[in-house]
């Protein structure tokens, strides 16, 4: 999966060291997602993923990338950069399971919030939410999510392929089980 203008392919790779990945990286299905935390669609895909995993185990390796759109969804880039920076403390999946289950609560006083139920370090925290630390991490993912031909979230790639169909549990499963027989 090299740098590609092919819109229908993932144009940068996935790497064994991003912390943002669950499962095995030699797992026969590789689900990219791009999405944003305050986008309600990528809050149901969010569910649909999390029963994908629990059926597949270990056949899926999941990514997860950014892509706020803040014109549309002011919050999406804060909330971003507040899972980069609870990633940076060992907590991303928690922070990013949060971020999805209270989709409508992501101002600074509930990032805040969610970060000291987590046990993060506090001061850090704010530092980095204050100085942006992370903006570029993010704005990489969205980048490398525009490179793929995405507009708008959620957006999957199975093995490397731009999924465009229906994003409900029964056509998302079809289509990664169809992508372990073509493995």
């Amino acid at each position: 999966m090299s740098e590609t203008n092919d819109h229908n392919r993932l144009s940068v790779q996935i790497s064994a060291t991003d912390q943002r990945t669950q499962g095995a990286i030699d797992a026969p299905i590789v689900l990219v997602k791009y999405g944003n935390y305050q986008c309600s669609h990528c809050g149901e895909a969010h569910k649909i993923v999390q029963k994908i995993q629990q059926q597949l185990g270990n056949q899926i390796y999941f990514v997860y990338r950014h892509f706020p759109q803040p014109q549309i969804y002011p919050q999406s880039q804060k909330a971003a950069e507040a899972a980069e920076i609870a990633g940076a403390q060992g907590k991303f999946w928690q922070m990013h399971d949060t971020l999805f289950k209270c989709q409508n609560e992501l101002n600074n006083g509930y990032l805040v919030e969610y970060a000291q139920q987590l046990g993060l370090n506090i001061p850090q925290f704010l530092q980095d939410m204050t100085n942006h630390v992370y903006a570029d991490r993010v704005n990489q993912d969205w980048q490398s999510g525009l490179r793929s031909g995405v507009t708008d979230t959620p957006a999957f790639f199975i093995n490397g392929y731009r999924y465009e169909n229906a994003c409900d549990f029964q056509n998302l499963l079809k289509a990664l089980l169809e992508a372990t027989k073509a493995h």
